[in-house]
């Protein structure tokens, strides 16, 4: 089996798409024997060695011409056999190691053909780099889909860096490259070194990489993301027979890297958060948290949104293992864990996923589909099957590997509209002439699909800013699939209505009554979020009017307001405690302000108060989603900027009355009608001095009387508090 001029010439300079076929051991013609072949840069000699049977013959390697190639030949064996190379280096030096053309591939024709039909919900366990044993031998499998490359070597820390060490064997047209490498252990750093379609070179981090290195370095690192012994049984149990609609939803938005730091300059590590996290959240009675993106992202200003690596978290607080073990003590305390997930784009650096092989793999060719023009990021081509399972495959892995309690998914307008901010003749249109992104529709269909099925339990949440039908209903009625929405309507109306000087609000109150009108079309949430906070926005304190109390109890009444109305609850960090500066993501939040006087800390008692009564009082979650669950009182007072309704369980027993006094004007006797007979605890006085206010109220509680007042039998007289919120809960 002799080389010709041109397969050795392919192997020397290493642009043969599948070398397993040349290199290795084969056997001679004619059963005359076995000839092996290695390529290795720089040794001096080469012998092979067997490992298993001992009988077998070794036999040394020679040199072919000045290349680094070396072949020899064994006429006693007339099959191949498991061997070892002996490297002998120029200093005399000796290394030793199982040949990695000599292994079998490690994907099988039912794994390809599932990936080509973009159907394998496993794919992050076979594309990538994984630690395996193979006939004994300890050592990783690299894989990585690149149809239209020329070849496609693995470069690492345990080979110098050099494509022609370990170049990849092309499995068909799957597409996909693969190879075995012993002795590669966790930590080794890699990368894929392409000739691309059009002959380029190409080095690119691997798009299934479970760690990646700290920016401006960018290689990709060995993990065993399977090593941690999780300790979350009960709560895992119990996720799987949750309904979460009906049940109390009050999550914590956090960036990681600026919630609290050690030092100016460097964040607490995933370690370090958790017993300080997990305290907080219990103190201020979060039922979730939710990170903005974790996966790993070399440029810190995106927050997040630019992901680099899709199935990685980020190395800037410490390991996959360091992130998993803060879900894990999360979890054992009873919190649940949301990341941020953004499968609506993908950044152009020239190292990560834009054209991968030299051409548009996993973004659409045609800019006006790929490109994305607010952003500068590439879009991706939904409609390609291996694209897709990609994406699946990266939601499946959040879910698995970190026990993931839910994805909210980032931008989904942009992914639903062909001409999502683009002008005419800046798009294509679908096949019916359409704006409807329809592989973007199938595909969340589909990814919604899986998650639940596969992962009971586990939330779906869509920021989708439009009024795209259907999102949070299932797919086999024609929805989305989401199970929650971010009521994004809602939460630009109530911040534009808490803007305006008090004096006006008279004239706005439909802003605050006109979500009530849409509310039974989605399961919305209501955010306060991170968007909100930034990009010369201020924050939430800077954007009420008044002076220093009236701001203060305007928050208040804002953040009661969103506690108590229908649908379930996200705030951004520093915002449960009224910072006053914008956010930035450079620096910690200001927690000193806490110590600063009664009034941040007066906020950030009232938003534990309210998240303990929101947890303990089923009528305000058990019917966020049933018509019976809410009906106004009263929301036709606007000279006077009050207003009052009744939230109730479905089946009306448990009854709680909010009355919202929108302007400083104190008003006493004001009569609310009620809606039972009884005794009505006065739960939460936004204006209690215990949270800053003035101190007016009702003494505790209020009994209703028998005289009829806005269509109810039953009423009292209530002194309303300036700019507050009282909420009277029911007592038989």
């Amino acid at each position: 089996m002799l080389l010709t001029s041109d397969e050795l010439q392919s192997l020397v300079e290493a642009r043969h798409n599948c070398p397993h076929q040349l290199l290795g051991m084969h056997p001679l013609g004619g059963g005359s024997g076995v000839v092996a072949r290695a390529l290795i840069p720089g040794a001096a000699e080469v012998q092979v060695v067997p490992v298993h049977e001992k009988k077998k013959p070794s036999f040394k390697l020679s040199r072919i011409g000045d290349t680094d190639l070396f072949e020899g030949s064994s006429p006693k064996s007339k099959e191949v056999y498991a061997y070892d190379l002996v490297v002998t280096w120029p200093d005399g030096s000796h290394w030793q190691t199982r040949d990695p053309y000599s292994f079998l591939p490690g994907l099988g024709e039912i794994d390809l053909f599932l990936f080509g039909q973009g159907k394998d919900l496993k794919l992050h366990d076979k594309l990538g780099a994984h630690l395996r044993v193979v006939d004994g031998v300890h050592g990783v499998s690299f894989a990585v889909w690149a149809p239209n490359a020329k070849r496609v070597s693995v470069v690492g820390n345990f080979n110098s860096w050099d494509g022609r060490r370990h170049a990849m064997r092309s499995l068909g047209s799957s597409g996909v490259w693969e190879i075995f490498i012993p002795g590669v252990g966790e930590g080794g750093h890699y990368k894929f070194e392409l000739v691309d379609a059009h002959g380029a070179l190409r080095i690119k981090t691997d798009p299934f990489a479970a760690f990646c290195e700290a920016a401006p370095n960018n290689a990709s690192i060995v993990w065993n993301t399977r090593r941690h012994k999780w300790a979350d049984t009960a709560w895992m149990e119990q996720r799987r027979q949750r309904d979460p609609l009906r049940e109390p939803l009050s999550i914590y938005e956090m960036h990681l890297g600026s919630w609290k730091k050690k030092s100016a300059f460097e964040s607490l590590s995933y370690r370090e958060l958790a017993e300080p996290l997990i305290a907080y959240l219990e103190q201020m009675g979060f039922t979730h948290v939710e990170f903005l993106p974790v996966a790993e992202h070399a440029f810190y200003p995106s927050w997040g949104y630019q992901v680099t690596g899709f199935f990685a978290p980020t190395q800037r607080y410490g390991t996959p293992s360091d992130f998993q073990y803060l879900v894990d003590r999360l979890h054992q305390a009873g919190i649940g864990v949301i990341v941020d997930w953004v499968p609506a784009h993908f950044p152009s650096d020239d190292w990560a996923l834009a054209r991968f092989d030299g051409t548009a793999l996993y973004e659409h060719a045609d800019p006006r589909q790929g490109s994305h023009q607010d952003w500068g990021t590439c879009i991706f081509n939904y409609g390609r099957h291996e694209v897709r399972n990609f994406l699946t495959s990266n939601a499946m892995a959040w879910c698995e590997l970190y026990h993931i309690d839910g994805v909210r998914v980032d931008a989904v307008a942009s992914m639903l509209y062909l001409d999502y901010s683009r002008k005419q003749g800046e798009w294509v249109p679908n096949k019916y002439g359409g704006r409807e992104n329809l592989d973007a529709v199938d595909f969340l269909r589909e990814v919604n699909h899986l998650i639940h099925t596969e992962f009971p339990g586990v939330l779906t949440i869509a920021e989708e800013s439009t009024a795209w039908p259907m999102v949070t209903r299932p797919p086999y009625i024609g929805g989305l699939g989401f199970q929650f929405k971010w009521n994004m309507g809602w939460m630009h109306d109530t911040l534009n209505y808490f803007g305006r000087e008090p004096v006006y609000r008279k004239y706005h109150q439909h802003d605050l009554t006109f979500a009530m009108l849409y509310h039974g079309q989605e399961n919305f949430m209501l955010p306060l979020s991170h968007d909100e906070v930034v990009h010369g926005k201020g924050s939430l304190l800077k954007r009420m009017p008044g002076d220093d109390w009236q701001r203060f109890a305007n928050l208040r009444v804002l953040l009661a307001y969103q506690w108590v109305f229908p649908g379930k609850k996200l705030l951004f960090m520093g915002c449960e405690f009224g910072q006053s500066a914008e956010w930035n993501p450079n620096q910690a939040i200001d927690w000193w302000l806490l110590e600063a006087g009664p009034y941040h800390s007066g906020v950030q008692k009232l938003v534990a108060d309210l998240n303990h009564l929101y947890r303990v009082q089923p009528a305000l979650w058990q019917a966020d989603y049933d018509h019976a669950g809410f009906y106004w009182i009263d929301c036709s007072d606007q000279e006077s900027s009050v207003m009052s309704f009744v939230r109730q369980t479905s089946d009306g027993k448990g009854q709680i009355v909010v009355v919202l006094n929108l302007t400083p004007v104190y008003r006493q006797p004001y009569r609310i009608g009620l809606p039972s007979v009884g005794r009505w605890r006065e739960a939460i006085n936004t204006d209690a001095a215990y949270y800053g206010g003035s101190n007016q109220g009702n003494g505790g509680a209020v009994e209703a009387e028998p005289v009829p007042s806005h269509a109810l039998a039953w009423s009292a007289l209530l002194n309303l508090p300036p700019l507050s919120v009282l909420v009277l809960v029911h007592e038989e």
